[in-house]
């Protein structure tokens, strides 16, 4: 039988957590559930300002001696990723969550988005995670302590709706290696002892700050004026089908305990049975011979 990891060894006063894109939304809702626990925290993003801000606020939380550090760092950037988890390893002799978070929104059509925006899409979305699973679990396996590692997805990397392909692109490559990354770690808690942990977070629609940033990056691209009162929701302005990011920390820890790995949360909108007939129908397209993405086509 595999060794089983359950979140009490995980979440627990002393241990220590890294999570990127930590600056606003689920990763700092995350943080904030951690330091609440006593863990240590590091926190990273590349947004200084903002991360900052988010690091005082989780300190805010800290229970006793626990550290909270904030790091700015491109996840996009292999090297980057790799001196960063040097410097927490110099300082903790292990990590006991991995929670690779940073993501972005930009992108577009198949022939309209520009080749250096899908790559930097697919650079901090895709490569992002990668680099943090392979700068941090070869220590966490290692040090043989129990570990979990958390890749956050979307539901767009499964039923891909028409809108933003390259985001759905990105996500549909990071769920795919997470199943690979949770094979691997399975076979070896099956067969070496093994005791790290993948799941892969699939939220629904909840109240971040993506949207927000994608804006505020285009009007910068474009020499425009941001206007925050044009983004229709964010943490701050919360719609109100969609979840707060506490929510999300509180659903993924009592998924966890269930030992799942897909871990599809819900929303005020969209609950788990509509979720589970939107992907049977996505993978219908292909066992039923119709055409791709036939949800959205008129013959259907």
């Amino acid at each position: 039988m595999p060794t089983q990891i359950i979140t009490s060894e995980i979440f627990k006063d002393g241990n220590v957590a890294v999570i990127t894109g930590a600056s606003s939304g689920i990763g700092r809702a995350f943080s904030l559930m951690c330091s609440d626990r006593g863990m240590h925290v590091w926190m990273v993003d590349v947004d200084k300002e903002e991360l900052e801000l988010a690091v005082d606020m989780v300190k805010s939380h800290a229970k006793g001696t626990n550290q909270i550090e904030g790091a700015v760092v491109d996840v996009s950037d292999e090297c980057g990723m790799k001196t960063f988890a040097a410097k927490v390893f110099s300082s903790f002799s292990t990590v006991h969550f991995l929670m690779n978070n940073a993501g972005i929104g930009l992108g577009g059509g198949a022939l309209t988005t520009s080749m250096n925006e899908f790559q930097k899409v697919i650079n901090v979305n895709v490569y992002g995670a990668i680099h943090g699973c392979v700068a941090f679990a070869p220590t966490m396996k290692e040090k043989g302590e129990h570990g979990l590692i958390v890749n956050t997805g979307s539901k767009q990397g499964i039923t891909m709706p028409p809108g933003n392909l390259t985001y759905n692109i990105s996500k549909a490559a990071l769920k795919t290696y997470t199943e690979g990354l949770e094979h691997e770690l399975m076979l070896e808690r099956t067969n070496m002892n093994g005791k790290l942990r993948a799941a892969l977070l699939i939220p629904g629609w909840v109240n971040t700050s993506i949207h927000l940033k994608e804006k505020r990056a285009r009007a910068e691209e474009a020499g425009t004026e941001f206007d925050i009162n044009q983004v229709f929701f964010h943490e701050n302005k919360p719609a109100e089908g969609a979840w707060m990011p506490s929510q999300v920390v509180d659903f993924m820890l009592q998924e966890l305990d269930k030992e799942r790995f897909y871990i599809v949360c819900p929303d005020n909108d969209v609950d788990r049975h509509t979720d589970n007939l939107r992907m049977t129908w996505a993978m219908q397209d292909i066992t039923e011979n119709r055409s791709p993405l036939s949800r959205w086509h008129p013959d259907w």
